[in-house]
């Protein structure tokens, strides 16, 4: 099954342990944490379903390219890594 981490960081803000997952999409494989962490969906969700713009979704240290859908496929072997995103100057 996928692995999924949360930096520290955003586990501060949200409790959110390193755990496996089932799915084949980064989608299924964040509906699967969800229901164990349901606190996490709108965290790291708008209310559309898409990824807030302050999150990072990197899979196999390649960052995710569907950011609404969240479409990227995850294999059984996948490491999901999740990050708050900063900005500013």
């Amino acid at each position: 099954m996928p692995t999924v981490t949360f930096t520290a960081h955003l586990a501060r803000q949200v409790p959110a342990a390193t755990l496996e997952a089932p799915g084949t999409t980064v989608r299924e494989v964040l509906e699967a944490v969800f229901a164990t962490s349901p606190r996490l969906r709108t965290y790291l969700l708008d209310e559309q379903g898409r990824l807030r713009k302050h999150v990072g979704i990197w899979v196999d240290s390649v960052p995710i390219s569907d950011r609404i859908g969240l479409g990227d496929p995850v294999t059984a072997t996948s490491r999901l890594h999740v990050l708050q995103l900063l900005s500013g100057g």
